[in-house]
Parts: C-alpha cells; sequence; structure tokens
C-alpha cells in the first residue's frame, strides 16, 4: 500500500528577518496561535525552549473525536535559519517537521514542511479517516498553509488571521 501522507511542503515570503521568524516558530508554546489543529503546547521536563533533544507535549485536534496529547521532540536546531521536530505515536508512525527559513531581500522565504519517517499502521489510518474523514493530506496542506498565514500575519504585524 502506498503511504498516503509521505511528505509535503508549503511556502510563504514573509516580510520580516529569518531571526524574527525563527523567534516564532522555534517558540513551540506560541504554535496554537498559528496552527488550526493544535490546542495546546508545552515545554517538559524542565526546557524552557528549543535544544536538539528537548521534548514538548502537544494536544491536537481535527474534525471528529476527542483532542489527543502527543510528545514530539526537537530533532534539529539552526538559530535563525531552521528548526525540526518529529512525533510518534503508537499506530501512527512517526512524522517530522520542519521550518526552514531562507534570507529573501529584506524578508523570509519560510518553508514548512513534513515527513513521514515510520509508517502509519492499518489501525492507524483507521483512526484518522474516522476522526478525519476525507483526503487527509490536502487538509494537512490545508493546515500548513493556514499556519503560514498567521505566522506572516504576526511576523509582519497584521491584524488579519485570514
Amino acid at each position: 500500500m502506498k503511504q498516503p501522507l509521505d511528505a509535503d511542503e508549503v511556502r510563504v515570503v514573509i516580510d520580516a528577518s529569518p531571526d524574527e521568524v525563527y523567534a516564532l516558530v522555534a517558540d513551540v508554546t506560541r504554535m496554537p496561535e498559528f496552527s488550526p489543529e493544535l490546542l495546546d503546547c508545552r515545554w517538559l521536563d524542565g526546557a524552557t525552549g528549543p535544544a536538539v533533544g528537548a521534548r514538548f507535549t502537544a494536544r491536537n485536534k481535527v474534525a471528529r473525536g476527542p483532542a489527543w496529547g502527543n510528545k514530539p521532540v526537537i530533532t534539529s536546531i539552526e538559530p535563525g535559519r531552521s528548526i525540526s521536530w518529529a512525533r510518534s505515536e503508537p499506530f501512527a508512525g512517526t512524522v517530522e517537521w520542519r521550518y526552514r527559513l531562507d534570507p529573501e531581500g529584506a524578508g523570509t522565504v519560510v518553508t514548512e514542511s513534513y515527513e513521514v519517517t515510520k509508517p502509519i499502521t492499518r489501525l492507524g489510518w483507521l483512526i484518522i479517516t474516522t476522526m478525519s474523514p476525507g483526503d487527509r493530506r490536502a487538509q494537512m496542506r490545508q493546515g500548513m498553509e493556514e499556519t503560514l498565514r498567521r505566522i506572516k500575519a504576526t511576523a509582519e504585524g497584521t491584524t488579519s488571521k485570514a
């Protein structure tokens, strides 16, 4: 069976420096402001910011079903350039999320991406399709686009979240 969720990425140009954008995306406690599927994020184990190996708890919610938690771990950081974390869940495999920041003029090209590094099990797909019916890949892409719109609005100091 081909993995329906393998990898995807979305880009936007933000009129802010890479360091300013990095400060937003590296503060995982602010990610619920940006992601339409995140309800809450908190650092774990005494961590107060990003470092390789630091863990945080994230609570997600999709179309149907209860919210669920997971505990991503920071897998790489390069301040002002990139940050990534991986979340593993029973039956739902491992997904690595990354924000890459590339300077462009006075602004930044921000690329949000994910890659499935450990496939989702059949039971995992049953749970996912029950909680989030339809094309999950398209839903995730739409969520990434919304996340980047919200980050852009915050970084550029605009009030619109749309």
